[in-house]
């Protein structure tokens, strides 16, 4: 009998589509999200709108890692729900193939995928999140063009004050431009030009030329009548401030590669705060890709409804149960940081409690008869909706009895 048999092909052809839906669009709002805060900040620190994507690029590991399970989950989910409401899964039951054989294909995906998000949030993530905050660091202090924020007044070398109405063309071309500059003498110089744009200097790199048209420049000297002058093209040399260079990978525990948490958690070098901090990281990576393992059991046990029933509690309460233990993880993460528990107590226990409900209630789908993990609150839903629909009834406007 072949590994693979025409039914595994079929199951997985329906959890492929479902699961890459999923993902897609988990990884699509948390990006859309994430973009319309990139956009706010990219444009206060007046740097190119290029730059956001980038960004997200950077961001899309991290959400990838998220994104995985929940796709893994719900593709599963959304499977074998489609194949108990049409009945064919009580027709593979009753030929012989049992829910655990059924998960044959599922299991395969599962850790395929597991391995994935190993290699992500191992090494994948660490690198991409080291780049983002690379070039958070350089819109905030980095070149001029990424640090001159328009509508505001720029301080540049203590002496020379910069304001800039707009900015076109990603920031080559500049509208509105105001300079004043303070000699060491006290003599002021007043710059104001329609537009202009930044030169950089080969030979000089820590200069650039402000080639500014149309405008006019007034000198003020003490004791001497201020003087007034119009140009037509002006070049004004502008010392860039000194950028301080980013910081080396590893800033960040969640920087960290696997091995390179693995040697710092347990060196006698490190202190016992930064000990404690690179093991909770530790711990929690490989608690979230461990849970992935257990995924296709939870999935299959909340798929199926009860007889003659339609219900989609279990898609609810699966998301909730998977968006739990993802947050009861980063407190448990944040907890140990601290170090007020030990990181394998905060990160295994909850793990550990979610794998006995998990056994526990695909045990009852799957060799109790008639059983669902859910059903209490698959009754309770049920009379929730009856009262429901019973008030709304009772409040609708009734129809006026014609008379013929």
């Amino acid at each position: 009998m072949p590994f693979i048999t025409a039914t595994d092909r079929y199951i997985f052809r329906q959890v492929l589509m479902p699961m890459l839906a999923v993902f897609l669009i988990a990884a699509s709002l948390l990006l859309l999200d994430k973009m319309l805060k990139l956009f706010d900040f990219v444009a206060t620190e007046g740097g190119p709108v290029s730059i956001v994507f980038s960004m997200l690029a950077n961001l899309l590991p991290e959400y990838a890692s998220l994104a995985i399970p929940l796709g893994l989950m719900l593709g599963i989910l959304i499977a074998f729900r489609r194949l108990a409401t049409s009945s064919e899964l009580d027709v593979m039951r009753a030929v012989g193939l049992s829910y655990t054989r059924l998960l044959r294909v599922p299991y395969l995906m599962a850790i395929g995928l597991a391995a994935l998000n190993l290699v992500i949030v191992g090494y994948v993530q660490p690198l991409s999140r080291y780049y983002y905050e690379r070039m958070e660091f350089e819109l905030r202090t980095g070149a001029l063009g990424a640090s001159i924020k328009v509508g505001e007044f720029n301080t540049l070398k203590d002496r020379t004050a910069l304001r800039i109405e707009q900015s076109r063309d990603d920031g080559r071309v500049l509208i509105g431009i105001f300079v004043r500059i303070i000699g060491a003498k006290g003599e002021t110089l007043s710059i104001t030009a329609r537009q202009g744009r930044f030169l950089a200097l080969r030979e000089n790199p820590d200069t650039v030329i402000l080639r500014l048209t149309d405008g006019q420049i007034i000198q003020d000297v003490p004791k001497v009548s201020p003087r007034v002058l119009g140009f037509s093209q002006h070049d004004l040399p502008i010392d860039l401030p000194a950028v301080e260079k980013f910081r080396k990978r590893g800033g960040l525990e969640r920087e960290y590669f696997l091995p390179e948490l693995l040697r710092i958690g347990w060196s006698d070098h490190a202190s016992a705060k930064d000990r404690a901090i690179v093991r909770a990281s530790l711990n929690f990576r490989l608690a979230e890709v461990v849970m992935i393992l257990l995924l296709p059991l939870l999935a299959v046990a909340l798929a199926v409804p009860p007889k003659r029933s339609t219900s989609a509690l279990g898609v609810f309460v699966s998301i909730v149960m998977v968006v739990a233990y993802h947050k009861i993880n980063e407190y448990g993460e944040s907890v140990a940081e601290l170090g007020r528990i030990d990181p394998a107590l905060a990160l295994w226990v909850p793990f550990a409690v979610f794998a006995a409900i998990i056994a526990w209630m695909y045990w009852r789908i799957a060799y109790v008869v008639g059983g669902q993990p859910i059903g209490a609150l698959e009754v309770f839903a049920a009379n929730i909706g009856k009262w429901l629909r019973a008030g709304t009834r009772r409040f609708a406007p009734r129809r006026a009895t014609q008379l013929s």
